[in-house]
Formats: structure tokens, sequence, C-alpha cells
């Protein structure tokens, strides 16, 4: 048994290696970003209280997912009393008054979704970029290509279930009434009614990734070379990372913007969801150009990149701390093999 076929038996890292690194990557990010939504939506709902049937964004750091207002309850983790003169003082208030766990509020339905299409997405580029990199000889622009169709598959996969998952929490159907809406739907519109949204998502979300994977590559190696590693450390990983999304989340803001208000008019006036439909993204753009100038495209600046720069920092790292781990451990493997097969002969 030569070399080459011991390497293939033990290959730097496996698919299933790079799904349990991004997962882990997924979870660890939901949990430290989330903190950071729940306490602006409670921010927010202070200064002017959500409205019944009314529906906000809710971040996990991996996904932005459409939150409706329960009709009625006002036991909400969104409408729980409290007087916050800040970020920090809501922080300290409360984890004081209700307890660590509701920083966390509202996170779990939203995993559920936002994990499988993390890890999809993150899988499907590696799986990509090593495909690609054995067959070309100028690789610089593979994370372009790659980041793209990962992007594209992940969102295509997850459209449909998120569109289902709001429509549940928006009309409190059970399942065998969601069946019944799901039969109904496809029969009146087809198939393709259930990727309504999807053409604003890749819009946004397409151009982030292609920046985002070109850059954190770059990034990587820049950074590896200033700071004469041959191998790049976490804190490179997590520094390319917070760059990275930080320039395309830049980029990207307008599309970012159209998405935001183009989700919240379809789901906010079902009367008007044929007219929200309708509009196309650069209409949308033309009005908010109209109404606000070029400034209302990039609304929510800021906000955004305290949301995304870490969340990119922190998911990235991560995994590839995971895969680095991974290979380690492939490496031992392949080392013990070696040396066992060795000694046989």
């Amino acid at each position: 048994m030569d070399g080459e076929q011991t390497a293939q038996m033990f290959p730097a890292v496996t698919p299933l290696q790079q799904m349990i690194a991004s997962c882990t990557g997924a979870i660890l990010t939901s949990l430290m970003v989330t903190p950071l939504d729940v306490v602006k939506i409670r921010l927010q709902v202070q200064n002017n209280p959500y409205p019944k049937r009314r529906c906000f964004l809710y971040c996990n750091g991996l996904m932005d997912h459409l939150y409706f207002c329960d009709e009625g309850s006002h036991k909400a983790w969104y409408k729980k009393p409290g007087r916050f003169s800040g970020t920090l003082d809501a922080f300290i208030k409360i984890i004081r008054n209700e307890g660590i766990k509701s920083l966390w509020s509202g996170l779990p339905p939203t995993l559920v979704m936002a994990v499988p299409a993390t890890v999809i997405y993150f899988t499907c580029y590696d799986q990509l970029s090593s495909f690609m990199k054995s067959k070309v000889e100028n690789d610089a622009y593979v994370p372009i290509f790659a980041g793209t169709v990962a992007r594209l598959g992940a969102v295509t996969v997850i459209s449909p279930l998120e569109l289902i998952r709001t429509k549940m929490q928006s009309r409190a159907l059970s399942y065998k009434e969601l069946h019944l809406f799901v039969r109904r739907k496809l029969a009146e519109d087809g198939w393709i009614s259930l990727w309504r949204g999807w053409s604003s998502t890749v819009m946004r979300d397409v151009p982030f990734s292609a920046m985002y994977w070109y850059n954190f590559e770059m990034f990587k190696k820049w950074l590896c070379k200033n700071s004469d590693k041959y191998e790049p450390t976490f804190g490179i990983n997590f520094a390319a990372g917070a760059i990275s999304g930080s320039i395309a989340s830049i980029v990207t803001l307008p599309f970012d913007v159209v998405k935001t208000q183009k989700q919240t008019k379809l789901w906010r006036h079902e009367s008007a969801r044929d007219v929200a439909l309708r509009a196309s993204t650069w209409d949308i753009m033309k009005q908010i150009v109209a109404k606000h100038g070029i400034s209302g495209l990039f609304a929510g600046l800021i906000p955004r990149l305290i949301k995304v720069a870490p969340a990119c920092a922190i998911m990235v790292s991560t995994y590839e701390f995971g895969k680095a781990f991974f290979i380690k451990q492939n490496l031992k493997k392949q080392e013990h093999h070696t040396s066992g097969y060795l000694d046989l002969k």
C-alpha cells in the first residue's frame, strides 16, 4: 500500500467532519450573537410597542427570520416589562430580573432552519473549493465560484422551509392545517410559489458570499505572510472573517434594505401580498432613493456591521478550528496505519 492509497483512506478532512465543524460553529455563533439582537428588540419594543400581527426581523447570527407578535399575548418574551437606559443596562437588568436564559429568547425555533442551512453552505463551499483547486492551475478565483454555488444551493433548499415556518407561526397553524395550506398553495400557484422571496434573498446573499470568501482567502494569506505563519491560527481566521464580512455587508447593504422592506410588507399586509410581490428589487430601490436619497439604501449600516462582523468571525474561525482538529486526528490515524503496515512487512 503506497502513500497515495493511504491518503485516500484517510483524507485531510471528510464531508462528515466538515458538517460537524460547521454545525458546531453555527451553534456557537448563534449563542454568541443572539443576545445582541434580543436586547435590540427589547429596546425597540420599550420605545415603540409592537402592535398585534406586527412582524419583526429576528437574527440569530446565521440567518434573518420573520417573527410575529403573538396575538393577544402579554407574556411573550419581547413584551416583558423593563425600563432600560441603554444596551449595557438592558443586558444587566435582563440577566438580573429574568435570568441569563432570557438573552436567548426565541432562539430554538429559528435554529431548526439556520443550522442546516449553515451546514449545507459551508460543507458545499469546502467540497467545491477543494474539487476546483485540484482541477485548475490558477485558483485565485475559485472562492468566488464556490461561494456563489454553495450559497445558491443553501438558499434554494431552505427558502420553502423558511416560508412554511413563517406561515405556521403567523397563523398559529396546526400541522394538519399547514398541510392543507401547502396543498392549496401548490394547486393555486404551483411549486414555484414556495420559493417566493427567493430572488431578493439571492441578490443579497450570493454577492455577499462571493465577496466574503474571496476576501477571506486573500486576507488569510496576507495575514499569514505578514505574521510569518505557515498555517493560519484561530486569531488570523477570526480577523480575516471579521474584515471580509464587514466589506461584504457594506457592499450588499442596499439589497439587505430591499429584502427587509419586501419581507415585512409581504407578511404585515396579507391583503397587499400580490402588490408587494409584483414590486421588483429595482422598483423598491427606486422608491427608497426617491423618498430618502441614496443614503436610504445604506440605512442601518452600523447595526448591520455590529451584527455581521462578529458573526462571520466567530463562525469561520470556529469552523476552521474544527477542521484543523479533525485534520490532526486523521493524520494520527494515517501515521498509526502506516506504522502498523510497515511492522507487518
